[in-house]
């Protein structure tokens, strides 16, 4: 499982040494202050004479599954082994913010690497270091044993050594999830064009056009009844279209930002007749705001006003904030994967999931090893986690230009790239916008988000959800736990602004709906049908590319 985890993220049998400089020295570092730091450090030494004494008041963090069961509190041995565990893996987490004269992306490296390892060494990855696992094989009589084994070698054959992450079996794309009655009104070659039935009596006349980021199935937007973004958007009156781009296939490798931005450029040209109105609301989201990005920078540039208002959600265009996705800059781990899907013309769903897999080595991956191998259970049905597994290839274009755009920093630096004939400089991309973040988020963290409201010239409102990165952005109307903060204008502050900020019951759809009906135009009777003349329907939705 480890030899494939490190080949999915580094390419390791064609490793040009240069690239591995930086991050040697980073391990180089942390070998030699891990060697006084932790076998010396003398705040672990007394902490573990008092475990094995007994006076220890290490505890687990609240919410942490792997110590739950009753023996670990109640039975001195586990007690003992897990307090050991957790201030070891205390101190070799807090290794990273010791060295010095590193910038925060090499932090960042080291602080993913140090979560694998410390994670990977976790007492309850192992049978006999598991009470649950040990109960359950008593309970069983063995039978959870040779379950986790046939799972085990079913994943090792035909998952990479990966646990399985979710029952699949009682989903299915365009009958319980992505099946928000609408048709395909117009395809090209990069991505097809979803327009939505409305219900209700009379929508807006302002298109309101969502980017989903290419890497990724759109439909997390479209999860399932009740739980669909899109649902509530069309049931608020608003007429929605919606970007299906495209699974890229190796032929496909040269597809770069130009090319799914002069796509993209259709799909808006499609909505706009469709409707008939001269300008529309754009939506993006994550990847899909940084290529929306690019996009309303061409527009600016050629002085064309057909948009309106733009909202960004979770969507980082400043990279020299810290973030884990600096782990993968260029001159890192992943710019081998860069030489490799160079070679193959795309970059494999299974690596690139791989990669954001190990990002959070807890909750994704030993938490389904434990349940399906050493419990010897199926792994839940869980909507988010069968689209998470739904992946999709990302082109070696557009993939180079993404590393090129986390590592050097281009987007935010005017003049640095230049994508549909344009340099970007997003000082002059002139619209009323709505940016949105999620306060847990561990890709795309809400302080860098937020950048976006000061990149970006015209009034901004910005808004602080709940929960992570996709769980903030799946986060239906009725759910008791949702809250957002919203506030006055951002500023360059944003501390600042979340001290001035309110908390408030409820979801964020709520709140970005109400922003985007006051500007999507006046109402009009809904239309009997989808499409137009110039635009017949092709298809019902969800489309074909979401099955490519």
């Amino acid at each position: 499982m480890f030899s494939q985890t490190a080949e999915s993220i580094s390419g390791a049998e064609d490793i040009p040494v240069p690239r591995l400089e930086r991050l040697a020295n980073v391990l180089t570092h942390l070998a030699a202050l891990g060697g006084s730091a932790i076998s010396a450090t003398p705040g672990l030494t007394a902490e573990l004479l008092k475990i094995w004494a007994g006076t220890s008041s290490v505890e687990p963090q609240p919410g942490d599954w792997r110590f739950r069961n009753p023996a670990w509190g109640s039975n001195p041995l586990y007690r003992r082994v897990a307090q050991s565990y957790l201030a070891w893996a205390d101190a070799v987490t807090r290794l990273p913010e010791a060295i010095d004269g590193q910038d925060w992306r090499a932090v960042e490296q080291a602080r993913f690497l140090l979560g694998i390892l410390t994670t990977a060494f976790a007492p309850t990855n192992f049978f006999l270091g598991n009470p649950a696992a040990i109960e359950r094989a008593f309970e069983t009589g063995g039978q959870s044993i040779l379950t986790g084994l046939k799972s085990y070698l079913h994943d090792l054959v035909h998952n990479r050594g990966m646990p399985a992450q979710v029952d699949l079996e009682p989903f299915r794309v365009g009958e319980n999830m992505a099946a928000t009655p609408g048709a395909v009104v117009f395809r090209n070659e990069i991505c097809e064009l979803l327009q939505y039935r409305p219900t209700t009596p009379s929508v807006r006349s302002q298109p309101m056009l969502v980017i989903p980021p290419p890497i990724g199935r759109y439909y997390f937007l479209d999860l399932r009844p009740k739980r669909s973004f899109v649902e509530y958007a069309v049931s608020r009156g608003l007429p929605v279209f919606m970007i299906s781009w495209r699974n890229a296939r190796p032929e496909g490798r040269d597809w770069d930002m130009d090319t799914y931005g002069a796509a993209l450029i259709e799909a808006l040209d499609a909505a706009h007749q469709i409707c008939g109105s001269p300008d529309a609301n754009v939506l993006g989201f994550c990847a899909g705001g940084i290529l929306l990005s690019t996009v309303l920078n061409h527009l600016a540039a050629h002085r064309d006003r057909r948009i309106g208002a733009v909202s960004l959600a979770v969507t980082l265009l400043d990279f020299d904030m810290p973030a884990a996705i600096g782990t993968f800059s260029p001159g890192t781990i992943i710019s081998v994967a860069q030489s490799r899907s160079a070679k193959k013309g795309i970059l494999p769903a299974q690596d690139l999931g791989a990669v954001f897999t190990w990002l959070r080595p807890n909750d994704l991956v030993w938490n389904y090893w434990v349940n399906n191998y050493l419990l010897g259970q199926k792994p839940p049905a869980i909507d988010l986690m069968a689209w998470n597994a739904d992946g999709t290839n990302l082109p070696a274009a557009l993939h180079r230009q993404f590393l090129e755009i986390f590592g050097k920093n281009l987007i935010c630096k005017p003049g640095r790239m230049t994508v549909l004939g344009a340099p970007i400089d997003l000082g002059r991309i002139r619209y009323e916008n709505y940016v949105m973040a999620a306060i847990s988020d561990h890709l795309t963290p809400w302080k860098g988000c937020y950048r976006a409201t000061q990149l970006l010239t015209g009034p901004s409102t910005f808004v602080l959800s709940n929960s992570g990165h996709i769980a903030g952005l799946v986060n239906p109307p009725g759910n008791l736990k949702a809250k957002y903060f919203a506030g006055p204008e951002p500023g360059p502050d944003p501390d600042l602004w979340l001290a001035q900020a309110s908390e408030r019951s409820g979801t964020w759809w709520e709140h970005w709906a109400d922003w985007a009906i006051a500007r999507s135009g006046e109402e009009r009777p809904a239309p009997a049908e989808l499409g137009s003349a110039q635009y017949q329907p092709l298809e019902p939705a969800p489309g074909r590319y979401v099955f490519s």
